[in-house]
């Protein structure tokens, strides 16, 4: 990896083709470049790390801005009235270099009442060389006079399949060699946020010695829990024994792991084995995002667990993420489920 340079850094979109995963956003962008037909004013609004900033900087090179005309707001920091106000008067300066001065406001929910205010006018009404671009986590904190003005664009979070592809490929051309199974792992942490999943792809690599990275190293580095405590703990919901699913939750819990990582990694191997049990084409599928002992356990338990491992089961730790959110003690979400499931 090169020396100061962070993953989704080097790595970010710089062009329309180079960006996956918000399809929709960017076929609907570069149409509005080709039939010339460019807003005055943009929202682009969904979770964090889902490549809004990036889109919003390919969108104004590509209607031909120089960075020189770019300007990249934080409304974190520069959130009041004064701070628009100052906004407000420089759009009427022409661009630099450009047809377009293109400016950019990340965190736009951030903003003071006031500051909403003050924009407004310079919304409706931009100079025609001006283009604004609002990106937010939080879009219902904008009030709706602002959303009005603006064409609103819905940036969804990607894929796991994306993410995982996404982790391959910048190991690859990392010169790193990754099990499927361990990107698999890197995307599921990731939480539907590009820059979330190559920072912890970074923190593995950084850990890595010898330029394989194993499921066991990610687990280590990112404290995720074991396979094996997993596999143990789905054996025993299977098999409705209480004290070994509490040893091994407890294990986890012991090592720092968070529930609900624990809880989407259960899930996933739960889902393989209805899947494995009712659809006899997904084994193969599935080898793709399992290792061979998890494989093992699928299929071991699909063929025996007719009935201890169904929707009914799947529903109630499903059901356990509203307790994972407000439960004081570690795992008792995860403990109360398994209670449920052996009726006691």
């Amino acid at each position: 990896m090169t020396p100061g340079i962070a993953l989704y850094r080097k790595y970010r979109p710089e062009t329309f083709d180079e960006v996956i995963g918000q399809e929709v956003v960017v076929k609907t962008l570069s149409g509005a470049i080709k039939g010339e037909t460019i807003g005055h004013a943009y929202l682009f609004s969904g979770s964090r790390g889902t490549g809004k900033t990036s889109i919003a900087r390919i969108f104004a090179r590509a209607i031909g801005t120089h960075d020189d005309d770019i300007y990249e707001i934080d409304a974190a920091s520069n959130r009041g009235i004064d701070d628009i106000r100052a906004l407000r008067d420089a759009v009427h300066t022409v661009p630099m270099r450009s047809p377009y001065k293109v400016y950019i406001i990340d965190e736009a929910h951030m903003l003071t009442k006031e500051a909403f205010n003050a924009l407004l006018k310079t919304l409706e009404e931009p100079p025609r060389h001006v283009v604004f671009i609002l990106a937010t986590t939080e879009e219902g904190k904008l009030p709706e006079t602002v959303v009005s003005r603006c064409q609103s664009f819905r940036f969804e979070k990607p894929s796991q399949s994306v993410l995982k592809a996404l982790v391959l490929r910048v190991a690859k051309k990392e010169g790193y060699t990754i099990e499927k199974s361990s990107a698999e792992l890197i995307a599921l942490l990731g939480d539907g946020s590009f820059r979330d999943t190559l920072g912890t792809l970074e923190k593995v690599i950084a850990a890595s010695a010898d330029k394989v990275i194993s499921a066991e190293e990610v687990e280590k580095v990112t404290g995720a829990p074991d396979t094996r405590t997993v596999n143990e703990f789905l054996r025993a919901v299977s098999a409705r024994d209480v004290p070994a699913g509490l040893a091994a939750l407890s294990r986890a819990m012991e090592r720092g792991v968070e529930e609900k990582t624990f809880l989407d990694l259960l899930l996933r191997k739960m889902r393989a084995i209805i899947m494995t049990r009712f659809v006899s084409t997904s084994s193969a599928r599935l080898a793709e995002d399992f290792g061979t002992e998890d494989m093992e356990l699928i299929q071991e338990l699909a063929k025996d667990a007719i009935q201890t491992l169904t929707s009914k089961e799947l529903t109630v730790f499903l059901e356990a993420y509203d307790g994972v959110r407000v439960a004081a003690v570690p795992g008792l979400s995860l403990e109360l489920a398994l209670l449920r499931i052996a009726g006691k």
